[in-house]
């Protein structure tokens, strides 16, 4: 499927969330423009060193292929991996979504703004990771993870309730995996940066919960924060995993991760 998509801009009446997501987008757009524009990976603060990377995580928790089956690793890589993988997973999903037949005839202009910019972020997050994680793994040829394949069924992508019921799962659950992942964390640069993706997160969450449920609290509902803390959730990646493999048909494995 191809990850390049052709809208033609529609006009809303509504300008604020649209704008929000705009700005909010451009946090990790500039990130990503940082990124090409380094000429070493020392300006990230990314290991270049393959010595003292083995010598942090081990040889055997690098990301890569353990008895037939990619494996997720530990430690930064391990977690950015991780990452990698679920912006993979939201970003095919949103390519689906504004490539489907029926994207113009059954959202509405505002969904299809949001839906596009959505559709946007996630691209710029997946390649970051992907370009991060090249320069930062000793022997990408073989740690990189691999590009992954998804399979979401029943699912009808020309169906509004279908896929703003999926989309708030996915985002509600990305917002909780970098959550739970950024205590795992050990470099300051790579905190950083998820620290930036998982705000844009939290706004793409509140968007589609205000798509579905227009003017209600639901933007923020206690399923998601915590009314005592007022935190989000959090979760660790074995409890991402297994919710995002209902979608992921290539197989891989997280050892090493809690």
């Amino acid at each position: 499927m191809k990850n390049v998509v052709q809208i033609k801009e529609v006009n809303s009446p509504i300008k604020n969330r649209r704008e929000f997501l705009k700005i909010s987008g451009l946090t990790v757009l500039s990130t990503g423009l940082f990124l090409t524009g380094c000429s070493n990976d020392n300006e990230l603060g990314l290991a270049n060193n393959t010595n003292s990377l083995t010598s942090k995580y081990g040889q055997g928790h690098f990301p890569g292929t353990k008895d037939g089956v990619f494996d997720l690793g530990a430690g930064d890589l391990g977690v950015l991996t991780y990452a990698y993988a679920l912006e993979q997973l939201e970003a095919d999903f949103y390519t689906r979504v504004v490539n489907a037949s029926g994207f113009t005839s059954n959202f509405t202009a505002e969904d299809q703004q949001v839906l596009v910019d959505l559709y946007h972020h996630e691209v710029i997050h997946r390649e970051f990771f992907k370009t991060a994680l090249t320069g930062a793994l000793p022997n990408p040829k073989h740690q990189l993870l691999p590009h992954l394949e998804f399979n979401y069924g029943s699912l009808n992508f020309n169906s509004r309730t279908d896929v703003l019921a999926t989309a708030k799962a996915l985002e509600d659950t990305g917002v909780a995996a970098y959550n739970g992942a950024g205590r795992l964390i050990t470099n300051p640069d790579y905190l950083l940066l998820a620290g930036k993706i998982v705000s844009v997160e939290a706004r793409h969450a509140s968007a589609i919960r205000s798509l579905i449920n227009p003017n209600s609290k639901d933007f923020a509902g206690d399923d998601v924060v915590d009314t005592t803390t007022g935190l989000d959730v959090k979760k660790n990646p074995s409890e991402v995993i297994a919710i995002a493999s209902g979608f992921i048909a290539t197989t891989f494995t997280a050892l090493y991760l809690p």
